[in-house]
């Protein structure tokens, strides 16, 4: 990256992961940090929160090898502030009980040096969404059996 690509930026995403707290393997932060480290995504944000059976929400301490949060303690200290306290009440809001979360912000930052490229031609985004994965996978399905 250049010094005039410093003030360019990706698009940047959150998501929430919920996993059943008996299914926890550990492979999800190794691909997130597998990503990090490829420079696919650069990590801004990210939240362990737990849920248990009774609706009782804990935010887990990545540092804390005790608390269950496993191959996600590689990114203690991912906080830029993005993710408020009302963001982690509506994540929580959202899990199912006896579930954990990850709660991620997170910059495409594979995009770049197309967006550098688009603001240096004067593109501008004017319109953005995210499509589902069960979407695209459906219009994928139905195009196999068109």
């Amino acid at each position: 990256m250049t010094a005039a690509d410093t003030d360019v930026h990706g698009p940047v995403d959150f998501l929430l992961l919920e996993f059943p707290r008996s299914g926890l393997t550990g492979r999800a932060g190794e691909a997130l940090q597998d990503l990090v480290q490829e420079g696919t995504v650069r990590l801004y944000d990210l939240t362990v929160i737990s849920k248990d059976g009774d609706g009782a929400v804990e935010v887990l301490e990545l540092t804390d090898p005790a608390s269950g949060v496993g191959s996600f303690s590689w990114f203690a200290g991912a906080r830029s502030g993005l993710i408020s306290d009302s963001d982690m009440e509506q994540a929580a809001a959202a899990m199912e009980p006896d579930t954990v979360a990850a709660l991620i912000v997170y910059e495409n930052s594979w995009a770049i040096p197309f967006v550098a490229a688009a603001r240096g031609s004067g593109g501008e985004v004017i319109a953005s969404q995210r499509i589902p994965a069960t979407d695209v996978a459906a219009a994928l399905d139905a195009l196999e059996l068109g």
